[in-house]
């Protein structure tokens, strides 16, 4: 592999670093790592949210910047007596994506390696070889010949499974491709925004948030929330990219390296009109990209933080990420520098004249 420089080690040990929802403490122990040297303090809240406080001026706007640190994996439910895994997913899969992959067991006396494997199809009737096998029929193998053989092993019912794949950088330097990018890319735009504003002068108070349980149902969001009480709210996520083969454009509008994706609409949150049109003027002034996108089947942390407290104006910013809730997800770099770049430069003119003005938009 290249030399990676400082950047892209970061990105390294955060997407390799096994983290489902419910079992964020690797992932959190990196951002953290990174995150510290640039924040006044950092604490968690009650399930784990990681929450990195940067004072620019003190009783200014509280900004909050929140990338999810887990990612989407299984989790063991039982051992049958031959030693094969049966499994749950946590977090969305589509069964296509998921046979012959290898996969870590991680259990408390170490790591252990699986394949999803299932029925060969040389042994199906014709008409069930046409059909894609179904989760419930598939099961992971670790090369254990019993029950007990698994347990020795330390593999128990409720180990968390993780996808296996190694960070890299392509033929093309700026695409990068690696596991978990939904949403280690969102945790290092939040390290990155705290880095950038290191010895700068802001008027607000800016969280860089690592949220939990994004997965399955924006949790870590809503609690993170609620103990920091934000006025502005930013939700960091990956987007689709729509520039692949088959893809129209009125199903995804989405291209690699054309900036930051601002998310109108989402099945979690309607965009606040106020914070939206402040952004996109601050981009055009600036001259740093950006693309439109909606998103009708998924949503965001934002999605929870614009609903707690009283209320609180909040956008999600994407990055176009190919092949998401897969083994290997691919982003462009320049993607993920014009969103530092966006929301460093829209911190640092959020003062508590323009929070006020941005609830009336």
């Amino acid at each position: 592999m290249a030399q990676l420089d400082e950047t892209l080690q970061m990105l390294k040990a955060l997407t390799d670093a096994n983290g489902i929802p419910g079992n964020e403490r690797e992932v959190r122990e990196v951002m953290k790592e990174y995150i510290t040297p640039y924040a006044d303090e950092v604490t968690t809240d009650g399930l784990g949210s990681l929450i990195a406080k940067k004072t620019g001026k003190e009783g200014g706007p509280k900004i909050m910047v929140a990338g999810h640190l887990d990612e989407v994996g299984f989790m063991v439910t039982q051992i049958d007596e031959k030693g094969f895994i049966r499994f749950q997913p946590v977090g969305g899969w589509w069964n296509q994506v998921m046979l012959a992959q290898r996969v870590t067991i991680v259990t408390r006396k170490g790591d252990v390696t699986g394949v999803i494997g299932s029925k060969p199809p040389h042994i199906l009737t014709a008409e069930a070889r046409k059909k894609p096998v179904e989760i419930k029929d598939m099961f992971i193998d670790i090369g254990a010949t019993s029950r007990d053989e698994a347990s020795e092993w330390g593999v128990r019912p409720g180990d968390m499974i993780v996808p296996y794949f190694e960070f890299t950088v392509m033929k093309n330097e700026k695409m990068l491709l690696a596991k978990a990018w939904d949403n280690r890319i969102g945790c290092a735009i939040a390290i990155d925004v705290l880095k950038q504003l290191k010895g700068e002068d802001h008027p607000n108070v800016v969280y860089g948030v690592g949220t939990i349980q994004e997965e399955v149902g924006l949790r870590g969001a809503r609690t993170a929330a609620a103990k920091i009480q934000p006025d502005i709210g930013f939700g960091v996520d990956v987007g689709i990219a729509g520039d692949t083969p088959g893809v129209t454009e009125k199903e995804a509008l989405g291209k690699m390296g054309n900036g930051p994706q601002i998310i109108l609409y989402d099945a979690s949150m309607v965009s606040h009109k106020g914070l939206r049109d402040f952004i996109t003027d601050t981009a055009d002034e600036l001259n740093i990209p950006y693309q439109f996108d909606t998103v009708p089947g998924g949503g965001t942390d934002a999605g929870a933080i614009h609903m707690s407290h009283n209320g609180v104006p909040s956008l999600a910013i994407t990055i176009a990420t190919r092949y998401i809730h897969s083994h290997a997800a691919m982003l462009h770099r320049d993607d993920y520098e014009n969103s530092v770049k966006l929301i460093v430069e829209v911190i640092k003119r959020l003062d508590k004249e323009t929070v006020e003005k941005i609830k009336l938009g």
